[in-house]
């Protein structure tokens, strides 16, 4: 295993720890056009009740959105975009222990969310998006996530960005410039995270690709995030875009596993979760079995 992995990402008031199962960050998608759960919990107190659920299935972080990032999503105003999501945060931040991420690319989201109690500001554009995000990263000392991506959600798939000489070793050196980026300006090693951005810019072919080299970002030394949930890519493994993803979900999320993911983005997080426990049990994480008490 790559010697600089990151055991841990510092949060704005906590440490989250890394063991040897990736941490699971549960997806609240707090909008009406979202491509896989849209309109499911645009009611606030629906988004309170999922996100509670979610703690119980097992996350470790809860990721509250409240403007879809699918391909050709409508752009939200910040005015509706916190309406959608500061109340929310608020409220699991109150009834829960685990760490808030705020899924945004506005400053001013980012902030109002932090001040209502989000540890994280995971950002799809890398903190690039909105020229007042890294100040509000560096002024709030939240965790940050900072994501590959080419153009935004309406463009990202045009095909001018979907060109790579090696899509492996350019979204390695887009992360490792974010992140000497976000360095000289004054937020803490260990406080970034990164993301090779799956879906995002990315063909379906260059998304298997990433996923099978994903260990390579390890030499980054920063915590990996990966968000593959229920993709197009895995409707194009499967061969029928009508088919429930959550097992094709579950079969990549113990691929990341082997390979020290440190935190995954799933909808599923009980499914991806169980499965996780069984594979290591059985010897998938590092070959040890689990010894179980005499029945």
């Amino acid at each position: 295993m790559n010697d600089r992995r990151a055991t841990s990402w510092q949060l704005k008031t906590r440490t989250l720890d890394f063991g040897k199962l990736p941490a699971l960050m549960g997806i609240v998608n707090v909008t009406p056009d979202s491509f896989s759960d849209g309109g499911s919990f645009f009611d606030p107190k629906k988004a309170v009740a999922h996100g509670l659920q979610l703690a119980a299935d097992g996350a470790a972080i809860l990721d509250i959105g409240g403007e879809s990032t699918r391909p050709n999503a409508d752009a939200v105003s910040e005015t509706e975009e916190l309406r959608r999501v500061v109340a929310v945060v608020h409220e699991l931040a109150e009834q829960t222990d685990l760490p808030i991420s705020i899924d945004t690319s506005k400053a001013k989201v980012a902030e109002e969310a932090v001040a209502a109690g989000a540890e994280i500001i995971n950002d799809v554009t890398g903190l690039e998006g909105d020229a007042g995000m890294v100040e509000v990263a560096t002024s709030t000392q939240a965790g940050v996530c900072a994501m590959h991506m080419r153009g935004n959600p309406r463009t990202m798939q045009n095909e001018e960005h979907l060109r790579y000489d090696s899509v492996v070793e350019d979204v390695l050196e887009y992360l490792r410039a974010r992140q000497q980026a976000l360095l000289s300006a004054g937020i803490a090693h260990e406080r970034i995270c990164l993301d090779p951005g799956i879906g995002f810019a990315k063909t379906h072919q260059h998304n298997l690709t990433l996923l099978a080299n994903v260990n390579t970002y390890h030499q980054l030394g920063s915590p990996l995030l990966v968000g593959h949930s229920n993709k197009g890519f895995l409707a194009k493994i499967l061969g029928d875009k009508s088919l429930d993803r959550t097992q094709a979900t579950v079969g990549v999320s113990l691929s990341l596993a082997t390979m020290a993911v440190q935190v995954i983005r799933v909808h599923q997080v009980g499914a991806v979760r169980e499965a996780m426990l069984a594979f290591a049990a059985a010897g998938g994480i590092d070959g040890q079995e689990l010894q179980l008490e005499a029945e």
